[in-house]
């Protein structure tokens, strides 16, 4: 199945969202805390908090991954991909990309010294027909009791069942208990309201998919019935490509700096006061209630955080998961940093 890539950088945006909801309805005034949700009460002076998060490797570190380790972090035929490729061959993929690698989230890799970006490029459309497995009429069983309507001989439990079909099952089961409910359902694994079956293997050793499949299965005490259809799908075929970026490290480090640093702060720029926020946030964190000294402003225009200064801060910096956190290289050290409002109750 397709893994759905979250970029390091939506990760990174993820506290600022959740900081909006937390502060929903009351970003209108910097004076006071309103009515949202999550306050103490209508009193309290908000503040926005800076916080500075040490980081003690280097970028190549974090984002460049050996040969020999590619097939671990990225698909089991990634290092095939790679070889295949990088002698001049072509290597594709379908429905899938070959590397798992997108523009915000790049996968590089070092072999001999040489450093390579991992891509690929669309270059045609499959048209495939693959089963489709949902699960409907969800009934519970009791344990201690015995139902004829959920006996051995018309109902599989999903344990005893192969492989692809157990995975399979599970995921349906992710559906079908989100249908007409509320709450969240991976659609990264859910497709079409149930399971595609893409893996030949798992198509060839299914129970589920065979002429006399079970109608109904069981799954965490739950049994339910079995509905498999075959439908069309359109899919995407990926040809791999790998190109050579850098021959050392300090090169392979700048593109990367070039990729992943947001902001970039002089310590001999700064003046005292701003040097003394940053010492601040580095350790528990910095916090001024509106409107703020010149010293912080000077440190978030610094960080080019400046819809937080003027304008529509819960349109312009909330809105976007681009704001509000990031990578900053202060000096020649490295900083993950994150702004969020807290009330003065809790600061």
């Amino acid at each position: 199945m397709a893994r759905q890539s979250t970029t390091r950088r939506r990760l990174l945006g993820v506290g600022c969202v959740s900081a909006a909801v937390a502060a929903a309805g009351c970003l209108g005034s910097f004076d006071s805390v309103g009515d949202g949700a999550g306050e103490t009460d209508g009193s309290g002076d908000r503040s926005l908090r800076l916080s500075l998060s040490p980081r003690d490797d280097t970028l190549r570190e974090r984002y460049v991954i050996d040969v020999a380790d590619l097939a671990d972090a990225r698909p089991p035929d990634a290092e095939e991909a790679f070889r295949t490729t990088l002698e001049g061959s072509t290597y594709t993929t379908q429905y899938r990309t070959p590397f798992f690698s997108t523009p915000d989230d790049p996968t590089y890799v070092r072999e001999e010294g040489t450093y390579y970006w991992l891509g690929s490029v669309v270059i045609d459309e499959a048209v495939e027909t693959r089963p489709v497995l949902r699960l409907r009429d969800g009934t519970r069983i009791d344990d201690d009791a015995t139902d004829a309507d959920t006996t051995e001989t018309d109902a599989v439990a999903a344990e005893d069942l192969p492989e692809g079909d157990r995975r399979a099952v599970r995921i349906a089961h992710m559906a079908a208990r989100a249908r007409g409910d509320e709450g969240g359902v991976p659609w990264g694994l859910v497709q079409r309201g149930g399971y595609v079956y893409r893996s030949e293997e798992a198509v060839e050793t299914s129970r589920v998919l065979s002429d006399d499949g079970p109608d109904r299965v069981v799954y965490r005490e739950t049994a339910y019935a079995v509905d498999v259809a075959e439908e069309r799908f359109y899919e995407s075929v990926h040809r791999a490509t790998v190109e050579s970026v850098a021959t050392s490290p300090e090169r392979m480090e700048a593109i990367l700096r070039a990729k992943f640093v947001d902001a970039r702060i002089d310590r001999d720029a700064l003046s005292t006061e701003e040097t003394g926020v940053i010492r601040s946030a580095r350790g528990e964190g910095y916090d001024e209630t509106h409107p703020y000294s010149d010293a912080y402003r000077g440190v978030l225009t610094a960080l080019h955080e400046r819809a937080y200064l003027d304008g529509n801060v819960e349109k312009d910096a909330f809105d976007d998961a681009e704001h509000g956190s990031g990578t900053v290289l202060y000096g020649d050290e490295y900083y993950e940093y994150r702004l969020r409002f807290t009330s003065s109750s809790a600061a």
